[in-house]
């Protein structure tokens, strides 16, 4: 039953009162209101039970008999949010019709610092291991919701619906109303979504769950660039002609990281070359690292190992720079770097890989510093080590 009567404690601090309770009991709302939607608004709550604050999210029914479309995506939404348990997906509690005000209301669990693109605005100053961290939340968020059978496919993803727990640096997956059960061949057949986050095959109204990869990529470069993809353009007609015609956002220019733009670009590839993110989350750039295994650590040296038989990788810079590597284990390649300058100098740096720890931009822009070569050779070098691993885990799985 709904509670209609507070305590005189209650009346007399208006603070403490809650505008709504549900049903049971259990949840009260507040009159804060911690966000808007096209058909609905989010306000603060309280879960009397558990003792937390919960989002309240309300949509008027009457606003969305006006669209059956609507309608239905919410329902969608609210079905869909029931049977999805995942520490990347947001936590949906309960739901119910209230008919009497004409409203559906469901609890959600809430998020402390609002959406993914509201916390970047605020922090303009973050470190790339954070943008990993996030970055490898939301891939997980994503081959959960890949991997079910038939697979979920998201469709509006971008930063204003991913939110964030910035005290536990949680990223969660949210707004799943426009999310499509695969069904038979795989493949959806509608088009909808944010036209600056949509893949071009969405366009063609035949795509598969490889366009939310798509878009993670466009929020991964959103929040390296600060600005929306294809801003530049002044409608949707224009970013549908760029998207179609295979012509990449402008801001993918301003992206200085090699490694960040490379991992952008593997995810907004076309289609058939495209990574899923069980793929992309072995990306040796999304590989964690060490709190003691930043950038700046010293260069681990080890005695000379045995030479590879692969070929060598001749960079395009002034200096000769060449690799060899040699599998010492599943986790372990012991690679060899080869620095000759043009007055023929050599010298030969040996040093492990460690595939779960090590990046290949990490350990180049450590050798350039360490060995005073030039920025120019951070992606030279970083490109070979990436090649000579690549080519290792083929040999291994040939």
């Amino acid at each position: 039953m709904v509670q209609d009567t507070m305590s005189d404690q209650e009346q007399d601090d208006p603070d403490a009162e809650f505008v709504e309770i549900d049903p049971t009991g259990r949840y009260g709302r507040d009159k804060e209101v911690l966000g808007r939607g096209a058909f609905k608004k989010v306000y603060r709550a309280f879960d009397e039970l558990e003792g937390i604050e919960v989002a309240w999210n309300q949509v008027k029914i009457t606003d969305l008999l006006r669209n059956s479309e609507d309608l239905e995506r919410l329902y969608s939404e609210v079905h869909l949010l029931k049977t999805l348990k995942h520490k990347n997906i947001i936590k949906f509690y309960n739901s119910w019709v209230d008919t009497k005000n004409e409203h559906i209301n469901f609890i959600t669990e809430i998020f402390t610092s609002g959406t993914l693109r509201q916390y970047r605005k605020k922090h303009k100053h973050v470190d790339l291991r954070a943008l990993k961290k996030w970055s490898r939340q939301i891939l997980e968020g994503l081959l959960y919701l890949h991997g079910h059978d038939p697979p979920v496919i998201h469709r509006d993803l971008k930063c204003d619906n991913i939110f964030v727990n910035g005290n536990q640096g949680e990223v969660k997956i949210g707004d799943l109303g426009l999310a499509a059960i695969l069904r038979q061949a795989r493949a959806a057949h509608s088009v909808i979504g944010t036209p600056e986050f949509m893949a071009p095959e969405l366009y063609e109204e035949e795509y598969n769950e490889l366009v939310d990869i798509y878009a993670f990529g466009m929020c991964l470069l959103e929040l390296v660039t600060f600005e929306y993809p294809y801003v530049e353009c002044a409608n949707a007609a224009q970013i549908f002609k760029k998207v179609t015609s295979g012509i990449k956002p402008a801001s993918l220019a301003k992206v200085t990281d090699p490694g960040v733009k490379l991992f952008i670009e593997k995810c907004i590839a076309k289609a058939s070359e495209r990574l899923s993110a069980k793929e992309l989350l072995r990306d040796p750039f999304l590989q964690p690292v060490e709190e003691n295994d930043s950038v700046g650590r010293s260069l681990r040296l080890n005695p000379k190992t045995s030479e590879s038989t692969t070929e060598d990788l001749q960079s395009e810079t002034s200096l000769d720079v060449r690799v060899q590597g040699q599998m010492k284990d599943l986790n372990t390649i012991f690679l060899k770097l080869r620095i000759a300058d043009s007055t023929g100098q050599v010298r030969n740096i040996h040093f492990p890989f460690d595939i779960e720890a090590d990046t290949a931009i990490a350990v180049a822009s450590e050798m350039v510093e360490e060995l005073d070569l030039t920025d120019q050779d951070v992606l030279t070098i970083a490109t070979m080590i990436e090649s000579k691993i690549q080519s290792h885990f083929r040999e291994v799985l040939a």
